[in-house]
């Protein structure tokens, strides 16, 4: 595929600076969440160790984004997926309003953080600085991973971490370069025919490979996830209640594009005390 599976944020998103968002919890803070669904609570928990990503869920929260928005990818066995950009423009949003949602956030990756079954994630495309985008989440549904599985997710991770390390060495500065100015340019034929040749080129680049951890193998071979995203997209937090209802989203009939025949919605999300 020529796309990761989470480009969801719209391509012109790349364009936006990321913004910087305020520290509003100190580390020592626990922070839920209580989504409130068509299928009942989840509750979430979010981690101190990605802050820019855990206060912008909060704002989000706050300021009731995520309030009658639809899960809009649903991938039994793999994902649920809510905060899409189009329809929140279409129900409830001007286009001033719209433009003020199109920032990025940061990567922020912590090695004791994965994608083990019930992990809160930050969705994003391809853009090269790994950047998440301001609304959408998913979280992990997928069941338990055999060794052979894992070896397969472990070379998925290593193959993006090579382009990601080769587009940002010093040496390979004029590749970088070109896919910022396609970008600014917007020729999105050019940079996805772009983005082929510098992975080819990556195949050959030499980097320090990553290795599963053991703690987060057993866990995956217990317990379950999608370990092939680690290390490529932003995990804040953690579902600490309510995967049954992340199950029964996760079930229900959906379109060739994973998107469910009747919508499935969040009714309310609320910062818990």
């Amino acid at each position: 595929m020529r796309y990761f599976l989470f480009l969801i944020v719209i391509l012109t998103a790349l364009n936006c600076h990321s913004k910087r968002i305020g520290v509003l919890y100190s580390q020592n803070e626990s922070v839920r969440v209580d989504l409130v669904t068509t299928y009942g609570i989840i509750l979430l928990e979010l981690s101190n160790k990605t802050p820019r990503h855990r206060d912008n869920f909060i704002k989000n929260v706050n300021e009731g984004m995520f309030d009658s928005m639809i899960f809009h990818r649903v991938l039994e066995n793999f994902v649920v997926q809510a905060g899409e950009y189009d329809s929140l423009k279409l129900s409830r949003m001007d286009s001033l309003e719209f433009r003020k949602m199109e920032y990025t956030i940061p990567g922020e990756f912590d090695n004791t953080l994965f994608h083990k079954r019930g992990a809160l994630g930050a969705a994003r495309t391809d853009n090269i600085e790994r950047a998440s985008g301001s609304l959408s989440f998913y979280i992990v549904q997928r069941g338990m991973r055999s060794d052979s599985l894992l070896a397969v997710d472990e070379k998925r991770i290593n193959g993006w971490l090579q382009k990601h390390y080769f587009i940002h060495a010093d040496e390979n500065k004029i590749w970088k370069d070109s896919l910022l100015n396609v970008v600014e340019e917007e020729k999105w034929d050019l940079y996805v025919n772009l983005q082929d040749t510098i992975g080819s080129l990556a195949k050959s680049f030499e980097f320090e490979p990553y290795i599963i951890p053991e703690h987060h193998r057993k866990i995956y071979q217990s317990l379950g996830g999608s370990p092939h995203l680690d290390q490529n997209y932003t995990i804040f937090g953690e579902v600490i209640s309510g995967m049954s209802v992340v199950d029964s989203i996760a079930v229900v009939k959906v379109n060739n594009n994973g998107r469910p025949i009747e919508n499935v919605y969040i009714i309310s999300a609320k910062v818990l005390d």
